[in-house]
């Protein structure tokens, strides 16, 4: 993945040794609601004590810093109120000496710390270390001791590691959890070389505002800082940073996404609640608010939304010859949510299931999700279809893509859409595949310049879509192999399952029918 410098590597093992400490690897990601906001106090220890630090060498002494900080909260990012009785000791010597009702005391302090600092409420307080289930503690006394004396052995503080090796390193650890997390993994993190290649494409620049409406963990929105960072370095001398907005809809991922936004020392507001049903963000006439980019991936093919929902939508986000994608799949409803969020000048990248790209084209009748589809392609907001490696997701080995939006496409690009099938830009890993360094670095570039290369992009104007029955599968245009090329067997199942709910739906339609009319059972 990322190349980190060995300082970051030792960081990372020590942050996955320490989530080790309680019950080993198979178990780590079952205590990961424990082990997050144990990491991040201990970061907010370490930088409270520079601080501390800092202001005792101007007035003399720690004993006098500490006063001075409990008067003025302004002088400190967080103010923490944990005050050894020594001022010389360090502040986490208060969490690390706890020796009894050690998961009573740590839930009391880490109330303490969100009580002092409203950004933190809901945040690091929401966790329970004493909470039991059938009257078995979740996480006993003896084990939070050794995940705590683990987490000690290493200092966070500003002048041990720089905020981007910390929270790369936290992002590794996220993406650990993830890896043994199984099904539900997949919710809350987003592989790093898709954010990676979608930032890349989205070129975010100084001062943007940027959304996520399934923000999960918050890897995108911190991709395309990391992306606009880059970009500038050289150019000036300091850049203003992007302005990052998400929503989440899982608490604990919400939580998840606060502290990791905080442990890269970036800036973000990250709403709670169903995006679907009640986007947070609005503006001052209570319509969507609209942003310069849109990032997301959201769960796939999710099928608990109605008609009614899309319906009863007074935000204007389901415009009419478009409207409702059908039951089985919001895919491209999320695609119009995203639409709705941007700007005149606005760019969204949205990962989808592959099928998204296909279901119902050459099917006989009209099909909804093709219809939606049919709409983007029409009114030219489409710029390029990625089609990703099989693999890279942890709940689930089908491939996925990668649709770039584009609500003021330049004039060459007009009437066209660019297609992208790097099905076979990947490395085997364990326990997924991975793009690596270069792979990613060409994909982006690829994007970016409308690169054609032989099996691998190609430029496709809307009469070839339109001939295709709206296909825009990069997987149906570019064949990355000599022999006849077979699609994979999991977009097919895809397809069928869509294809097989859309006529239980007709069939259900069609008794109702027949039952008014007094025919069949």
């Amino acid at each position: 993945m990322a190349n980190n410098n060995g300082r970051g590597k030792s960081l990372e093992s020590w942050i996955w040794d320490a989530a080790c400490s309680i019950r080993g690897a198979k178990d780590a990601p079952k205590y990961k609601d424990f082990i997050l906001p144990l990491i991040f106090t201990k970061r907010l220890c370490d930088v409270f004590d520079d601080e501390v630090n800092r202001i005792a060498a101007e007035v003399g002494s720690r004993k006098k810093a500490f006063q001075l900080v409990k008067a003025d909260h302004k002088l400190v990012r967080f103010y923490l109120p944990l005050l050894p009785e020594d001022p010389e000791e360090p502040v986490w010597s208060i969490i690390r000496k706890l020796s009894d009702k050690i998961g009573e005391s740590v839930t009391t302090h880490m109330r303490a710390i969100a009580k002092e600092n409203p950004r933190l409420q809901g945040i690091i307080d929401r966790v329970d270390f004493n909470a039991t289930t059938h009257g078995q503690r979740d996480i006993d006394d003896d084990r939070l001791s050794n995940l705590i004396e683990a987490i000690s052995t290493k200092r966070l503080g500003l002048e041990d590691v720089e905020a981007d090796i910390i929270g790369k390193s936290y992002e590794y650890l996220i993406r650990k959890f993830a890896e043994g997390g199984g099904q539900s993994a997949g919710e809350f993190y987003t592989p790093p070389e898709v954010g990676a290649i979608m930032s890349k494409v989205l070129q975010p620049e100084p001062g943007m505002e940027i959304y996520d409406p399934t923000c999960g963990s918050g890897g995108l929105l911190i991709k395309c800082e990391i992306a606009m960072e880059e970009a500038a370095r050289g150019r000036k001398r300091t850049v203003a940073p992007l302005k990052l907005y998400g929503q989440e809809y899982t608490a604990d991922t919400w939580a998840m996404a606060n502290m990791n936004m905080i442990i890269h020392d970036m800036e973000g507001e990250i709403e709670i609640g169903d995006t679907f049903k009640n986007p947070k963000f609005r503006n001052k006439q209570g319509k969507l608010r609209t942003f310069d980019r849109v990032v997301a991936n959201p769960m796939w093919n999710q099928d608990w939304f109605t008609e009614a929902d899309y319906d009863n939508d007074e935000l204007d986000r389901f415009p009419a010859g478009a409207g409702f994608p059908g039951k089985s799949s919001a895919d491209w409803g999320w695609v119009q949510h995203m639409h709705a969020s941007l700007n005149e000048k606005g760019r969204a990248a949205v990962v989808l299931d592959t099928g998204a790209a296909s279901r119902g084209s050459g099917n006989a009748g009209a099909n909804k999700e093709k219809t939606v589809r049919q709409w983007f392609v029409d009114h030219d907001l489409i710029e390029s279809v990625l089609y990703l490696p099989e693999n890279l997701f942890y709940n689930t080995t089908a491939p996925g893509i990668v649709l770039f939006l584009n609500k003021a496409k330049p004039k060459e690009r007009q009437g066209k859409v660019f297609l992208v099938n790097a099905s076979q830009v990947f490395q085997k890993g364990d326990p997924k595949n991975f793009i690596p360094d270069e792979g990613i670095q060409r994909i982006a570039d690829t994007l970016i310049g409308w690169q054609e290369e032989d099996k691998l992009s190609r430029i496709v104007d809307h009469a070839e879509l339109k001939k295709n029955d709206y296909n825009i599968s990069p997987s149906r245009y570019i064949h990355t192999s000599d022999a006849e090329t077979y699609r994979p067997i999991a977009e097919i199942v895809a397809e069928l399952r869509v294809i097989e709910a859309e006529a239980k739906e007709t069939d259900k339609a069609l008794d109702a029918i027949l039952r008014q009319l007094g025919v069949g059972a």
